[in-house]
Formats: C-alpha cells, sequence, structure tokens
C-alpha cells in the first residue's frame, strides 16, 4: 500500500545558529509519521513531510518547544504571527545586546589597564559583570540546558560552556584567593573574556538577522503589490471586503490609479494597465471588456469593472511568490553537505576541549592548571560554526529574492 503523506513549510521562530537548524531537524524526525523535514535556518523554515494519520501540527510543536524554539501553525495569517514572534525576539536581542555592551565596556577597559586586578577591583569587575551573565547571557545558558537534558547541543552550548567556565573560575579566584593550591597558580580573573564574548556573540547575531531580513526583502516587497481589500459590487450597491471574502464570480470595482486585487475578465470599461511587475513591459497596455487582468497590476486611468476568476493564493501573482518562496527554501547540494557537518561540529569542538585540558593540565604539567582551563576555554569560544551554516543560503536567498525583484524567477536552489 503506498504510504499517505503530506507537505507543509512552516515558520519556525527561535533558531540563532546552523545548528539550531540541525536539533529542529532531529527533533521532528524523531517523531512517528514524520517522513523528512528540512530546515532552512536563512529564511526560519522548516518544510515537513509526514502522514496525517499517525502525527499532527500540535505534535511538532509541542516536540519543539521545550527546546526553546516555537512552531507557527495558527490557523489565521501564518505571516503576521511569525512577525510578531520575530519582532518580539528581535526587540528582546537588541536589549540584552545594550545591556551587554553597557557593562562589558568598563569592564574591557579596567582589565587591560589591571591585568591582575586587586581584590577591590575584582569585585567592581564581579558586579558589572552580573548582569551580562544573568540578563543578557541567559538565553545561552537556558538554550544549552533545555538541548542538553536531551542528549543535543548547539553553538549556545560552546557559548554556554565557554562564558560560564571563564565566570566561575573568576568567581573562585574572588571569593578564594587561595582556594586553589598549586606552586606557580595565581589567582587570575577573567571576567572580561566572559563578558565580552557574550557581546559580540549577541552582536554577530543581531547583525546577522539583519542581513537575513535584508535577503528576505524582495519577496516581502511582492507580498505588498497585494491589495487587502476590494470593492465588490452587489447590484447598484458597492461594499469594501476584505481580498480573502471574495469568490470566483464576484464584480469588483477598480478606480483609476488602484492595484488591481484579483485575476479577473475586465466587464465593464477599459484602461490602460501597467503591468511591468508581471511581464517586464516598461509601456502600460490597453484593456478592455473581455480582455483578462492580474492581481497586482496598476489600473492606470479609468474606472473598470472586473469579473473575479481567482483570488488569494490562486492569483498569478500569488503563485509567482509562492514560487520564489520555494526556491528560497530549497538546497542546493553544496548546503546539504554544510548541513551534515554544522550537525557533528559542536560536539567535536567539545571534544577538542576536552582534550585540549587532558593535555595542559596532565601531559605538560609545568603550567599551572589555570593556563590549562583558558586553553580549553579559548578552543570553545573561538569555534562559532554561524559563517558556515549561513553564508550559503543567505547567498540563495539574496541572489533569488533580488532577481524576483527584477522579474527573474528561479525554481529552484
Amino acid at each position: 500500500m503506498k504510504p499517505v503523506y503530506t507537505d507543509i513549510t512552516l515558520p519556525v521562530s527561535g533558531m540563532s545558529c546552523a545548528a539550531c537548524a540541525a536539533s529542529v531537524e532531529s527533533m521532528l524526525t524523531s517523531l512517528n509519521g514524520v517522513f523528512s523535514a528540512s530546515v532552512n535556518y536563512a529564511t526560519s523554515t522548516v518544510h515537513i513531510r509526514f502522514n496525517p494519520l499517525q502525527v499532527t501540527l500540535d505534535q511538532f510543536q509541542a516536540a519543539l518547544k521545550p527546546i526553546g524554539y516555537d512552531l507557527v501553525i495558527s490557523a489565521g495569517d501564518d505571516d503576521e504571527t511569525f512577525e510578531q514572534l520575530e519582532l518580539k525576539r528581535h526587540n528582546t536581542l537588541r536589549r540584552r545586546l545594550v545591556t551587554a555592551a553597557v557593562f562589558s565596556l568598563p569592564v574591557f577597559v579596567i582589565s587591560m589597564l589591571w591585568h591582575h586586578p586587586s581584590s577591590p577591583v575584582q569585585w567592581l569587575l564581579l558586579a558589572l559583570s552580573l548582569p551580562v551573565i544573568f540578563y543578557s547571557g541567559q538565553g545561552f545558558y537556558l538554550n544549552a540546558f533545555r538541548l542538553g537534558v536531551r542528549g543535543k547541543t548547539n553553538m549556545d552550548t560552546l557559548v554556554a560552556i565557554g562564558t560560564a567556565a571563564a565566570f566561575v573560575l573568576s568567581l573562585i579566584n574572588t571569593l578564594f584567593p587561595d582556594f586553589i593550591p598549586g606552586d606557580g597558580i595565581n589567582a587570575y580573573v577573567y571576567y572580561e573574556s566572559a563578558v565580552v564574548i557574550i557581546t559580540l556573540i549577541l552582536l554577530g547575531r543581531f547583525l546577522e538577522e539583519r542581513s537575513r531580513g535584508k535577503a528576505s526583502a524582495a519577496i516581502s516587497r511582492l507580498m505588498h503589490l497585494q491589495p487587502q481589500t476590494a470593492i465588490r459590487l452587489k447590484g447598484n450597491n458597492q461594499e469594501e471586503v476584505a481580498i480573502r471574502h471574495l469568490l470566483p464570480g464576484d464584480t469588483v470595482l477598480i478606480r483609476p490609479g488602484a492595484v488591481i486585487p484579483v485575476d479577473g475578465i475586465v466587464v465593464s470599461g477599459g484602461s490602460w494597465i501597467e503591468e511591468s511587475m508581471m511581464s517586464g513591459e516598461p509601456v502600460p497596455v490597453f484593456r478592455k471588456t473581455g480582455d483578462k487582468v492580474l492581481a497586482g497590476t496598476i489600473n492606470k486611468d479609468s474606472v473598470l469593472q472586473v469579473t473575479t476568476l481567482k483570488t488569494g493564493k490562486e492569483t498569478t501573482l500569488s503563485r509567482i511568490i509562492a514560487m520564489v518562496d520555494e526556491a528560497q527554501n530549497s538546497k542546493p547540494p553544496v548546503q546539504l553537505l554544510v548541513d551534515k557537518i554544522s550537525a557533528v561540529f559542536v560536539p567535536a569542538v567539545i571534544l577538542i576541549s576536552i582534550a585540549t585540558f587532558i593535555v595542559w593540565a596532565l601531559i605538560i604539567p609545568d603550567q599551572p592548571l589555570t593556563y590549562a582551563i583558558v586553553t580549553s576555554i579559548s578552543v570553545l569560544i573561538i569555534a562559532c560554526p554561524c559563517a558556515l551554516g549561513l553564508a550559503t543560503p543567505t547567498a540563495l536567498i539574496a541572489a533569488i529574492g533580488h532577481g524576483a525583484g527584477k522579474g527573474i524567477l528561479f525554481r529552484d536552489a
């Protein structure tokens, strides 16, 4: 018997790195009835092929929420719901970035002026570091914990382990400067490392989200070509209705200068229509009774009455938008390879960090224990797979979206 399956593409909110995409895919594919799940991190969407008789959309959402991601499955306007979630997340990210920058700057300056600060200065550095660690950086630690209890990792895991280790070591050396025994071991503090790393990672994510937003701007401009309302004629009466309430066969009134809201046939009047965004032809075309007009084109100079053929997602413009969206969500072979690398990158870095600590602490015992800790932390911090997972999809989105804005459409990546 041939398996029953349905394909659906849904927005995912909360992803912050390429490893997040791998975690989302892994959680979804672990559900019974899911044949495949492919996340496009650059567009924050996931394409799922599943058996609707075995698994539901609510189960998808329930699987992702415990690890810090939210799947938009509302019955209303998915795009609007997703935009609200992302706007809220973006505002939170900006507040945390500003807080981190304000408190990190004095910590950095003081640490550079006094490389080995005295006890009173250490207490000042501790006080300035607390808002960065427990407010600006809380997202890293919470996400790392949620994933860790399920045996998964992402970029937050690296940041959380590295900064927490630097902060805890500094805290111990501030509170108990004689606690770590051994010849040649000094009670150094590394508050600036923890707070500056959090600030730079937050800054990188803030700039990254701006880049992703600009890359998707072209398809947003296409969507805004669609008017939200139309004037429907019923006998001699006119009523303004939402586009989604129009049905095939309804007659709509198109005033001069208005954007045509539906695909339809002109039943009364004649006018010049600006169709450049559909055909690429820069010169307006005259349409009269019996001619077809398309949603998204502009009525230039006369009143038209148009009988509706297609509305909403069935119009030519909506199908173009869907094609561009589908192309942006498709993956070329090189991206599939990048996804595989990103999935194992974080665990590999953690293992390398542990090996680094063992080498410096046990095999080369002449070095202080703190040196082994700092070197292992350094491995965690400098390893950032974000560029690896972001560069290829962002380049594709920018190219496909820019092409759509110029009237050039790509079917897939």
